[in-house]
């Protein structure tokens, strides 16, 4: 009996120090400082089973987040994929500290690791809402594993419906997770900060605001137009203005976008090869122009995207360009970027115009 008092205390004694120890774990576990998501711009993280990824669903996914970037010389992707399975997603940290994923199940397949996972995430209430009714179909949710992180569950209860939902589902996710990018776009384009002179020179002769990043300087102030540009290793980025009176709707043309682009580059655009008449132009033969209505400025906009070529030379590029109409002024703003990136992808350059033009501001 005096065996069993002594032993009774001493099982006591473990379990009480067991259950501090779990505790006190658990305790430094949530201590812990979450991390930063990181990741490229562009680039998503897709979580599959591997059947999954190498079939027809994953096949969907490729045709439209892998689809060619509108518009450089060489085709680019949209997003940049990268592709875990649970086993390889669990197994490694750091792969679970990325910016943007898409997550793929079939909720009929109760025995796929990745289906699993989508049900223990989105609870038993969602799930059976998903079941019945096939409008519900993609969760979003952010910060699981990192700050900053969105994650878009995409779910059906077949393959078929998966893979419709895939496509119906595209525009909003890819508008979700461009949105995401622009704190990183931001925060590589004005690494230099920003460039206060020619933000002042830009407002006093065109009478807009645009943020110019530090690392621009002046290549061209004249009566006509305003040339900025920044040069480096890699790519030279250029933005031009013009200011143009306004007349009619018809300026808002794709016909006069064109002809007012190829005027400013047979005029002020030349390479310097020797003997030899040399200007830029655009070429939409190769690749056609495309055109859009946007609002800039909280203006009407026409946006035309395409790529450029160097009459008499072997340059070229991509570039994209805004005509604004300013109906307090009757004036229309023209404002152009181009890059000049040999051998390199122009994806993030032209993104990196995009944001610097989307600031400007009558």
């Amino acid at each position: 009996m005096k065996q069993l008092q002594i032993f009774v205390p001493v099982i006591c004694s473990t379990l009480l120090l067991l259950s501090i120890s779990a505790c006190n774990e658990a305790v430094q576990e949530s201590l812990k400082p979450v991390p930063n998501a990181f990741g490229r711009v562009n680039q998503v993280t897709v979580i599959a089973d591997k059947e999954m990824w190498e079939g027809p669903i994953g096949d969907t996914l490729r045709d439209y987040y892998g689809s060619p970037f509108i518009i450089v010389p060489q085709p680019e992707p949209v997003f940049d994929l990268w592709y875990f399975d649970m086993d390889a997603l669990m197994g490694d940290r750091t792969r679970r500290e990325m910016r943007h994923y898409v997550v793929l199940c079939n909720l009929s397949d109760t025995n796929s690791p990745t289906t699993q996972f989508v049900l223990k995430d989105i609870g038993e209430e969602k799930a059976r809402r998903a079941k019945e009714d096939p409008a519900y179909h993609t969760i979003i949710a952010k910060d699981k594993w990192a700050k900053g992180q969105i994650l878009v569950y995409q779910f059906a209860h077949s393959d078929d419906a998966l893979i419709a939902n895939i496509k119906k589902g595209f525009s909003a996710i890819a508008k979700r997770f461009n949105e995401s990018d622009k704190v990183k776009i931001e925060a590589s384009v004005f690494l230099d900060g920003e460039n206060r002179r020619l933000m002042d020179a830009v407002r006093a002769k065109m009478g807009v605001s645009m943020r110019i990043p530090g690392d621009y300087f002046m290549a061209m102030d004249n009566e006509e137009i305003i040339w900025m540009r920044k040069e480096n290793q890699k790519v030279s980025s250029n933005v031009m203005l013009k200011k143009i009176k306004y007349t009619d709707q018809s300026q808002l043309s794709k016909e006069n976008i064109k002809a007012i682009r190829d005027s400013i580059g047979r005029k002020y655009v030349s390479s310097t090869l020797p003997n030899m008449r040399t200007y830029m132009r655009i070429n939409d033969k190769d690749l056609p122009m495309f055109i859009y209505p946007k609002t800039l400025s909280n203006n009407y906009a026409l946006e035309a995207r395409g790529i450029w070529e160097m009459e008499n030379d072997y340059m070229g590029g991509s570039f994209i360009s805004y005509l604004v109409h300013n109906p307090n002024k009757n004036e229309l703003i023209f404002v152009d970027g181009f890059v000049y990136a040999p051998g390199q992808d122009k994806r993030d350059f032209m993104q990196h115009l995009e944001y610097i033009i989307s600031s400007l501001k009558f």
